[in-house]
């Protein structure tokens, strides 16, 4: 069994008290647990203990936050809550922001919303023109303030010469926001507006906006890049022609078609026929001991690289990975390519990742000789459905769950669920992009489709109604004995669908539709013939806390419910399994809210 390693320097930033931080000021805590009421702004109420760290701004003298170690090139992962209407941001080396705000709902995407890159700023330019090269997220994939929301960010910090001239510009190479990519390879040009210097340097501190509003923050990880790269040198390369569907043996009794001294990694030889082998041989100038990973990708064909005369990548069709320990000091390497399919371009890539190194192509190739397919995406502009299978993802163990009577509905607003007619399920929601439906209709296809925004998934669809004897029976798996039949939906006066189907003998309709400002979902299910003993199960998690009237909070405050009924029916919040489910005794109308 491999033993798993991580290639970067990780560390977690402690969050047991502020030592690890620079002279913190008083609006800078630190907490066990924190909670927002959604009609206050910029308000938190506290939890005393450890391992959240809190700002909230009290008069003035509010400062910044910064971190006792500096960094260069890292990945930066952490949770970060919002209080209503407030506004932070998160400065990587002091330098670059990027925006941290309550943006729920907002559709005026700027650079100045959650996950932005704020602009940066030259006084001497025209009124109106100050502000320049900032970026908008690619979609506002926010959360509901005072739920956690998980931000990722793979950064690149400018590089120098030894001469301290920048030779390269520092950059965003991927940033996620609630699990979907809203940067992707954004180069920043300097330093933002606010940030500690306008002069650029090789490291710097994180430094956290502590002047602007309340915000909390958990589960810091820095990973650092900070480590030279390997080199190659001494290249040689020669060509045979020929089939190699094997592992070579005697090539240096073969006479070469072409051989003489190499400057990088390259297919592009010019040979004679569309089969072929290249042979590299040179020297690796290792400056960091640890473990490295090599990874080929060899299209028409299969390769090899050889590190101390020990294969490290196997002769593999297609691509392979390897890894291996290396001292530092310099060590022979030998790579080839076997080119034996006759229809496929050649291409040749390797990428090299080590101790503090991030994964960088070594080969003149991309490493990526997939066949590009152009996306199918379906984007609404009105209330919109389409059908498809959908995949929700389960455990680890278990894999997916493919849900096969799904009905998809998309808003402008752009909130949308994902409904299962066949057990009358609300199965998921999402913000941000509607849907992805290229496996449902490139070449074959599938009939499946994908969100394109942050998904909160409700588990394997199950019935949304059910008879229980007592409030503490389990909850049915299946429709067997419900008298379960869908009859399909109708549209609204808005091109909502609204579901139908019969249960028990009653007859239900199930509506769902978008609260006002882009806020979340209000279900509407309406029950004739309800009969006795009729339950509704509204939520199932691992924790269901009640945060105020009529207001709950579920999971690791994932998102809100809210109880609309008017006529007051009251919950029942059970443990079944080692799981919490807020229950709801139907008679004739059940009306609730997910505020996400």
């Amino acid at each position: 069994m491999a033993v798993p390693f991580s290639f970067g320097q990780s560390r977690k930033i402690s969050l047991q008290d502020l030592s690890e931080f620079k002279n913190p000021g008083k609006n800078w805590q630190i907490a066990d647990d924190i909670y927002v009421d959604l009609d206050k702004s910029n308000k938190f109420r506290i939890e005393e203990g450890k391992g959240i760290l809190v700002n909230e701004p009290k008069g003035r003298n509010n400062q910044d936050l910064y971190t006792e170690q500096e960094y260069g090139s890292i990945d930066l992962e952490f949770d970060y809550m919002m209080a209503p209407g407030s506004n932070s941001g998160i400065y990587l080396m002091g330098r670059y922001e990027v925006q941290l705000k309550d943006s729920w709902g907002s559709k005026n995407l700027t650079s100045a919303e959650n996950g932005g890159v704020y602009e940066r700023w030259d006084e001497k330019r025209p009124e109106g023109q100050k502000g320049y090269q900032g970026y908008a997220p690619r979609q506002n994939v926010s959360k509901a303030p005072g739920l956690w929301q998980n931000l990722k960010i793979s950064f690149q910090a400018p590089q120098f010469d030894e001469k301290g001239n920048k030779t390269e510009n520092a950059k965003l190479l991927k940033v996620e926001l609630n699990g979907i990519t809203i940067h992707e390879n954004v180069e920043l040009f300097g330093p933002t507006r606010g940030a500690v210097s306008m002069d650029e340097a090789p490291n710097g501190p994180l430094r956290i906006q502590g002047d602007h509003g309340a915000v909390a923050f958990r589960n810091f990880e820095v990973t650092s890049y900070d480590k030279p790269r390997p080199e190659l040198s001494n290249l040689q390369v020669q060509v045979y022609g020929g089939r190699f569907n094997e592992v070579p043996t005697g090539l240096d009794s073969l006479p070469p078609e072409f051989e003489g001294k190499a400057v990088l990694l390259t297919s592009d030889l010019n040979t004679k026929s569309n089969q072929f082998l290249i042979r590299y041989t040179g020297d690796l100038e290792v400056k960091e001991s640890g473990m490295y990973a090599f990874n080929l990708d060899t299209p028409g064909g299969t390769g090899l690289v050889r590190i101390n005369n020990n294969a490290v990548v196997p002769f593999n069709a297609r691509s392979g990975r390897g890894t291996v320990e290396l001292s530092k000091g310099v060590v022979p390497i030998e790579l080839l390519y076997s080119k034996y399919e006759d229809w496929v371009e050649p291409g040749l890539g390797m990428t090299v990742e080590g101790p503090g190194i991030r994964e960088y192509l070594v080969t003149e190739g991309g490493g990526n000789y997939e066949t590009v397919v152009n996306p199918i995406l379906v984007e609404v502009n009105e209330n919109t459905i389409l059908r498809s299978f959908m995949d929700i993802p389960v455990s680890e163990e278990s894999g997916g769950y493919r849900v096969t009577h799904s009905v998809n509905v998309g808003s402008p607003e752009q909130l949308h669920y994902t409904y299962d007619m066949n057990k009358g399920s609300l199965v998921q929601v999402w913000r941000g992009d509607f849907l992805d439906a290229t496996p449902m209709w490139y070449s074959r296809g599938d009939g499946s489709s994908r969100p394109l925004g942050a998904v909160k998934h409700f588990g394997i669809p199950t019935l949304t109604l059910a008879k229980l004897n007592s409030p503490n029976q389990k909850w049915i798996k299946d429709t067997i004995g419900t008298q379960y039949r869908p009859l399909g939906y109708h549209l609204d006066d808005q091109n909502r669908p609204v579901f139908m189907y019969n249960t028990y003998g009653a007859e239900v309709t199930d509506a769902v539709q978008v609260l006002e400002n882009g806020h979340g979902f209000q279900r509407t299910i309406q029950v004739q013939n309800p009969g006795p003993n009729l339950y509704a199960r509204i939520a199932r998690g691992s924790k269901i806390e009640s945060v105020s009237k009529d207001l709950f909070i579920v999971d690791d405050k994932e998102y809100y419910l809210r109880l609309d009924n008017p006529d007051g029916t009251k919950p029942v919040l059970r443990t079944v399994e080692g799981q919490q489910e807020l229950l709801m005794p139907l008679q004739e109308k059940l009306i609730y809210s997910i505020l996400y």
